[in-house]
């Protein structure tokens, strides 16, 4: 009975043994192996067998990138202005046993390492830098903090700042001095919309003033070509009567005094006031005149009939 006994502990020590010595590792996850209290391996994701009773796990590292936040912490700026910033800092564990040995607690140390180098960096910068720049604080938080944290076998990959919360007063201050550049650039633009249109409006001006001293500059011109057209023919006519009257032609006189007879005739019955014309007897001159511009015109005719055959003549007699 004894030994039935004895060897029913034996068998049950041998399966708490064999149980113990199996671990499995989830995937994503790295074991610490302690043998006899002492750091000797890391064990990787899936089943490993240890020595019972000899060797323990340790810790148990998450390797996957995790997410810390960092509580709101009141900072002031270098212009002596509070502020109220929280942010969150992305890591990986690279390294399990720096992790698990070189750093007591792992995220109290990186939340507190990147809480004071969160108050550094605000504290150089002015308010409105703060509120602007909050890519280059993201970047020189990621620098500071991960080049801290490399002998604890992590890496940081990504720092930022959620929220900065100006005091109340401030926040007023800061909408008025919007809502004043707001007007200042609408009064601006409006400004320079009526500067255009003032501009455009005197171009317009301009131009058609321009487009009129053309135009009458080329009404004039017309005129004075016209009128020295009209004095040439004029001219002409009047070098052609004294030519004829040299000559000795009295029907190129009777011409000429009966067309100056008649344009005076003309502007008398075209006044607007004259109702009754009274003509004096040496109007039936008129007459004899337009005979005269009748033979005048017949002898001008005949000249014009015989010059081709005096020509003829000529040609004849030269041959």
């Amino acid at each position: 009975m004894g030994t039935l006994i004895f060897a029913l502990i034996l068998v049950g020590l041998a399966v708490l043994a064999l149980f113990s010595s199996v671990t499995i590792v989830r995937q994503g996850y790295e074991y610490t192996l302690e043998r006899l209290g002492k750091y000797t391996t890391t064990l990787q994701p899936g089943f490993s067998l240890i020595i019972p009773f000899v060797d323990r796990v340790g810790q148990r590292m998450n390797m996957m990138e995790q997410v810390l936040p960092i509580p709101t912490q009141e900072i002031i700026t270098r212009d002596n202005a509070l502020v109220s910033v929280d942010g969150v800092v992305f890591f990986q564990v690279l390294d399990a046993a720096k992790a698990a040995y070189e750093v007591s607690s792992l995220t109290t140390a990186v939340t507190a390492l990147t809480q004071t180098n969160l108050r550094t960096v605000m504290g150089s910068l002015d308010l409105d830098e703060s509120l602007s720049k909050r890519d280059e604080i993201n970047a020189r938080l990621l620098t500071v903090i991960d080049h801290a944290t490399a002998p604890w076998g992590i890496k940081v990959t990504r720092v930022e700042v959620k929220d900065i919360q100006p005091p109340r007063d401030i926040q007023d201050a800061m909408a008025r001095q919007m809502k004043a550049e707001r007007e200042k650039r609408a009064v601006t633009l409006e400004a320079e919309g009526q500067r255009a249109s003032a501009i455009l409006r005197a171009e317009g001006e301009k131009q058609a003033q321009i487009l009129e001293a053309e135009g009458r500059r080329e009404a004039a011109f017309r005129d004075a070509e016209a009128r020295e057209r009209a004095a040439e023919a004029e001219a002409a006519a009047t070098s052609m009567v004294s030519e004829a009257i040299a000559k000795g032609d009295l029907q190129a006189v009777n011409y000429f005094i009966a067309q100056k007879y008649v344009d005076a005739l003309g502007q008398f019955a075209g006044s607007p006031n004259a109702k009754t014309i009274f003509m004096p007897l040496e109007a039936s001159n008129i007459i004899g005149s337009v005979g005269g511009i009748a033979e005048l015109m017949k002898t001008v005719n005949e000249e014009a009939q015989a010059a081709p055959k005096r020509r003829q003549t000529a040609l004849k007699a030269g041959e």
